[in-house]
């Protein structure tokens, strides 16, 4: 008995388990939790896992496969593979969750998904950096605005973005890389202006060698994403914007694999004009990317998506209140 764990709490008695009582047995022993939040997450997970276990009839060879997916999803991850992140994708939960935490406002920039290929290694450089090295690419200049709801420019907005290079590679999947490449972090201006060097994105296949991929060739689904390129957004008392911007006329643009594409984020590409070329010291001609970004403040993205969730709770015929701009039940 030396190793056994002291009780907390005293236990309600489980036994003559089955079908039937399984679920709220395991509820209620959850139910010891003192965190309201993760105590509700929890209630709900268990629900609807077990409601699906029980609505296809589960077998215990089928639960073993699920299993045994999952443990391989974990076990091919890394810093640089993000194999969970790409399932979450595929099944569209990414950008389920991002429309739940970062509902539209009216002119806000929509966001997307983050995807499996950003890294925190990216150079802190300055405006007009060129991303790529990339001899046999198409060069493209990205000209944007970042503004707010009422149109006014916002300074020092932290800008990460990354792209893959001509051949529809990232740098994250050359088995080689020293350092980074495609990608940077950088800053508006005092007129809210960010700029940079890129190469016209291509479309490629999503990491298919492993657990997901074998997911989708079972469900008879193509692994192509449209080319594109990503975007996460950061200023202090602002809604954290993570979006991604796609050239108009790709192939897969209406068959996205991880759901990212949406009509307001698809984008006419330009070309370079004498003006600009001036301006901002690239060739004249070249392939020319513009877009005004807007954000939302906190308060304004906070008061949405507690709105949002009143709504969905009044939905399902749920009492609840807000704990953290998050529901919870309310006992009161």
């Amino acid at each position: 008995m030396e190793r056994i764990v002291p009780l907390k709490h005293e236990i309600p008695p489980m036994k003559d388990l089955t079908a039937d009582n399984i679920t709220d047995n395991v509820v209620t022993i959850n139910n010891q939790c003192s965190h309201a939040r993760g105590k509700y997450i929890f209630e709900r997970l268990v629900h609807h896992l077990h409601d699906f276990a029980r609505e296809v009839r589960l077998s215990s060879e089928e639960w073993m496969l699920g299993i045994e997916f999952l443990t391989k999803v974990g076990q091919i991850s890394d810093d640089l593979r993000h194999e969970m992140i790409l399932l979450s994708d595929t099944l569209g939960l990414s950008i389920l969750v991002d429309s739940i935490d970062h509902p539209r406002i009216d002119t806000v920039t929509e966001g997307t998904v983050l995807g499996p290929f950003h890294t925190h290694d990216a150079p802190d450089t300055d405006l007009g950096y060129t991303l790529h090295g990339d001899p046999d690419a198409t060069r493209l200049f990205v000209l944007c605005t970042v503004k707010d709801t009422q149109g006014k420019p916002i300074a020092e907005v932290q800008a990460d973005v990354w792209e893959g290079d001509s051949h529809g590679f990232y740098d994250v999947q050359n088995p080689n890389r020293q350092d980074p490449d495609g990608r940077a972090v950088l800053h508006t201006d005092s007129q809210g202006m960010l700029f940079f060097n890129a190469i016209v994105p291509v479309p490629y296949p999503i990491p298919d060698d492993g657990p997901v991929g074998a997911m989708l060739r079972f469900l008879n689904r193509h692994p192509n994403r449209p080319g594109h390129i990503h975007f996460m957004l950061y200023k202090e008392g602002y809604d954290k914007l993570t979006t991604a911007l796609y050239p108009r006329g790709d192939p897969f643009e209406t068959s996205d694999p991880v759901f990212g594409v949406k009509e307001s984020l698809i984008v006419d590409l330009g070309i370079v004009d004498e003006e600009i070329a001036a301006n901002y010291d690239v060739k004249k001609g070249s392939a020319l990317l513009k877009y005004d970004f807007v954000l939302a403040t906190n308060e304004e993205a906070g008061a949405m998506r507690e709105k949002k969730a009143m709504d969905a709770a009044k939905k399902l015929n749920r009492k609840m209140k807000l704990q953290n701009g998050l529901p919870i039940p309310d006992l009161d």
